[in-house]
């Protein structure tokens, strides 16, 4: 049978909107330490394989096609900065047993999930061999996450997702009100529940220095955007701002994006998350934030507040979820979320509140209406992974590890999971999408009430 991901390529010119530069920096960005050397691309260039996008799965797609190929010329190319681009913005949990934001308590069924689990380990799996045998830093924290409350229907959200769990057979542990204020300083949480299996990373810096330890096959080449793509034998044809790219074969990992190139047109659910982060607390300030010196809190309802203390003594909040027209974000749209993070840092640490944050910044992810992902390939000398629909760390490195070996040809049981998801499936109309969106996120948000 006929993959039914595979389509027959146009032999047009297809112009490619290159994505939009973001209003703010990360946080994790500007306490990543050293840029990376910027290697501008010039004039016209041929590789092997080309891989777009240096995120989780473009990252980890050009690091495995170049291991399996050590003799090819793979040029991975991103549109910004590596750190500074949607994964470097995420809040840096490398979950194993991915929760899924549209289910109460956050869990699917069981096949689904005992398959979801096989995945993310293997993308788990890869991280950690580029941190222990590459050395690649990123303050990396095996420790678990919190999956915490601070309200009685919070504790019945948590109740629910315990059941889940006893049902995957998962381990995991109830944290009652003496020990999680203990944890965390914070009088705002009265239980919680931990589950093992997740690590805490940084998520810009491991991107940064990931890329810096790639094989040496590999070249990179940052604020390169494609800007348009005519797709071909014996090359593909990619136009930047200041040359060409021809490639035999090309990996696009640039999640949402991936719609540009002509495929999977009007997909994508584009949707914005937010996030502020502290300056570095004192000495004296520590004592109001726990005694543990790390931390990763998921809230018990899945609009309410994610929160960390980091290994440089920050806390980092994110909350509100926004429609993302044309996958981008404003200033404005920043500051409204910044508004509703300070709120929930007077909840929580009311006595240090008044510290405000020093940086602010959006983070964009991709839903499919079904849940459904790209994997595989697209056309002939052409392979794609997109659409993580959330928890991307380990997902997107799982993807891009595996889109890399399909593009080799490859198999292996990761391979064959991810071909048999779903496709993602056309959406509403992106008006009554946007509006619906925007409804449903202001209605759980409200809904949430202490827990945001």
């Amino acid at each position: 049978m006929a993959d039914p991901l595979l389509q027959k390529l146009p032999t047009h010119r297809i112009p490619v909107q290159a994505p939009h530069a973001e209003p703010t920096v990360s946080g994790w960005y500007s306490t990543s330490g050293p840029e990376l050397a910027a290697v501008p691309m010039k004039g016209d260039v041929s590789c092997d394989c080309l891989v777009i996008g240096g995120g989780w799965m473009g990252l980890h797609a050009a690091r495995r096609y170049a291991e399996l190929h050590p003799d090819a010329c793979v040029l991975l190319v991103d549109a910004g900065r590596i750190g500074d681009n949607a994964s470097g913005r995420c809040m840096g949990f490398v979950i194993d047993l991915a929760h899924n934001l549209r289910k109460r308590d956050f869990v699917e069924d069981i096949k689904g999930n005992k398959e979801e689990l096989f995945v993310n380990l293997d993308g788990i799996a890869y991280i950690r061999s580029a941190v222990e045998e590459h050395g690649v830093g990123c303050d990396w924290d095996p420790q678990g996450k919190y999956h915490s409350a601070a309200t009685a229907h919070g504790i019945n959200d948590l109740g629910r997702f315990s059941k889940a769990l006893d049902r995957l057979g998962q381990k995991h542990r109830w944290v009652d009100l003496p020990e999680i204020q203990s944890i965390t300083g914070s009088r705002h949480y009265i239980k919680a529940i931990h589950h093992p299996g997740t690590i805490l990373l940084q998520p810009a810096k491991y991107l940064k220095n990931a890329a810096r330890q790639l094989p040496k096959n590999v070249t990179v080449h940052e604020n390169t955007p494609i800007v348009a793509v005519q797709f071909g034998k014996p090359r593909h044809v990619f136009e930047t701002p200041t040359g060409i790219i021809k490639s035999a074969k090309v990996i696009i990992c640039a999640s949402g994006y991936l719609t540009r190139f002509g495929f999977f047109n009007n997909r994508a659910i584009p949707l914005y998350t937010f996030a502020s982060m502290t300056r570095q607390l004192t000495a004296s300030e520590l004592a109001s934030v726990g005694q543990q010196n790390a931390y990763g809190l998921i809230p018990a309802n899945s609009f309410g507040t994610t929160a960390r203390r980091t290994r440089d003594n920050r806390l980092f909040l994110r909350n509100v979820y926004a429609y993302a027209r044309d996958f981008k974000t404003t200033a404005q749209d920043v500051e409204r979320a910044r508004i509703q993070q300070q709120v929930a840092f007077e909840r929580r640490w009311p006595e240090l509140s008044h510290i405000g944050f020093e940086a602010s910044w959006g983070g964009l992810l991709t839903l499919a209406q079904n849940g459904g992902m790209v994997f595989g390939e697209l056309g002939e000398n052409v392979y794609g992974a997109a659409f993580c629909n959330g928890t991307g760390v380990a997902r997107g490195a799982a993807f891009g590890k595996a889109v890399a070996e399909v593009a080799a040809g490859l198999s292996s049981p990761v391979i064959e999971i991810l071909k048999g998801r779903a496709r993602p499936s056309r959406p509403y109309p992106r008006l009554i999408t946007a509006m619906g969106v925007r409804i449903a996120t202001a209605l759980r948000f409200k809904q949430a009430g202490a827990e945001v």
